[in-house]
């Protein structure tokens, strides 16, 4: 039994360097998450089209949380949402923390969560929410030395087959992963020129894979209902497995009207949406055929698992967004989650790193296109704390005067 135990402190800090941490798009030139070209809601704009870090996609900053118990266990997470983040979660958040119980995990949650609505809801607040989420996780399963995926209910599969997100789908076909995404380079912007080029990346890539690999498209929130209905035709040859994320995420009738336009098309999203009520309109109008949230992003891994029971009484899949490690705890442990996302955060998608670069000293990496989980207790990841350069700008102690 575990004995009684106190949170007795909450930091969070900004990782300086770039190319770690779980701001993936914090990268250096030339890498191919940034300076690919890439359709975004930006590509409207030709100043802005080129590189994604021309309109700050880079600007938000990984950042690191600890909780530390009363005993001197601490849990540590990634998130993302740089000195903004860090500073809620310090001044703001603090207070719904520090004093509990580490197994008090829906009291935080909620306290935090109604607390902050009032400037809230999506965004920034919602990252401060699952970092601190995501070392709670962390701290609990350090404290009972159980891995996380145990403690909500254990694995219902030996391993996690992987999907690999990047500009090479041919190289990952060929290091055992069972599909691959590219980022949809053109957007409406770009007119037919755009559309013939989309086309034929995509029909390009086919022919390398082969008509068994799991082809995908990400199209990053650039496209609207007509230019996503002729994208969905001009491919339908290519036999696409899906196309994901083609409206802007609260266009929710958009996605309707995909699914009534082009039925045969899966169309997914979920990435950029928040809570357990962000997603219950995609769940009810059954207008997704595959839900894809962002444990780091949607609330952590409390409100996930909320989303996650949502879509199983739709028998919805539920294929998450990246996260790493923190995504493959949920995954082994859910029936209706066929396989798992991996980012590729190589520069030229020729290899397969870890996910959030040398954040960890020991970050599972994948093995044939598969993940195996251990029994290490918690997330199981050791933060390489000599090799990181932590900035923690905004301290409580400034706040109280201590």
């Amino acid at each position: 039994m575990m004995k009684k135990l106190t949170i007795t402190d909450v930091r969070a800090f900004v990782l300086e360097q770039a190319g770690s941490g779980g701001d993936y798009h914090d990268r250096e030139q030339g890498h191919w998450l940034v300076d690919t070209l890439i359709a975004t809601p930006m590509s409207a704009y030709p100043e802005y089209k080129q590189s994604r870090t021309s309109f700050g996609i880079n600007v938000m900053k990984s950042i690191v949380v600890e909780v530390e118990a009363s005993d001197g266990t601490i849990g540590i997470s990634a998130g993302q949402g740089g000195a903004p983040a860090c500073y809620m979660i310090e001044q703001h958040f603090r207070r719904f923390i520090v004093g509990q119980d580490p197994r008090s995990l829906n009291r935080i949650w909620d306290q935090m969560f109604r607390a902050s609505r009032y400037y809230g809801g999506k965004g920034v607040p919602l990252w401060a929410i699952s970092a601190v989420d995501l070392a709670l996780w962390d701290l609990l399963g350090l404290l009972r030395q159980e891995p996380v995926y145990q403690m909500i209910g254990g694995a219902v599969r030996n391993e996690i087959e992987l999907y690999c997100t990047g500009i090479r789908p041919d190289v990952a076909k060929e290091a055992g992963f069972i599909g691959g995404k590219m980022p949809l380079p053109h957007s409406p912007a770009d007119r037919r020129e755009g559309l013939n080029a989309n086309v034929k990346q995509f029909r390009e890539m086919r022919d390398r894979v082969g008509p068994d690999f799991h082809l995908m498209a990400d199209c990053w929130m650039a496209l609207d209902v007509p230019y996503a209905v002729e994208l969905a035709y001009a491919l339908q040859e290519i036999g696409m497995y899906w196309l994901e994320e083609v409206l802007h995420p609260d266009d929710f009738d958009g996605y309707k009207l995909l699914k009534e336009r082009v039925p045969w098309m899966r169309w997914t999203t979920g990435e950029h949406e928040y809570t357990r009520y962000g997603f219950r309109k995609l769940i009810e109008s059954r207008s997704v055929d595959i839900l894809q949230p962002d444990v780091m992003w949607c609330g952590g891994l409390t409100e996930l698992l909320r989303i996650s029971a949502m879509a199983a009484a739709y028998d919805i899949p539920v294929v998450p967004h990246g996260s790493g490690a923190y995504s493959y705890h949920f995954v082994v442990t859910q029936p209706h989650c066929p396989f798992c996302e991996y980012l590729n955060t190589s520069t030229d998608c020729l290899s397969f790193p870890p996910v959030f670069g040398n954040m960890f000293e020991n970050e599972i990496l994948p093995k044939n296109g598969k993940i195996k989980l251990t029994d290490d207790p918690g997330w199981g990841l050791k933060l390489n704390r000599k090799g990181l350069e932590l900035n923690r700008v905004s301290p409580a102690a400034k706040r109280q005067g201590e």
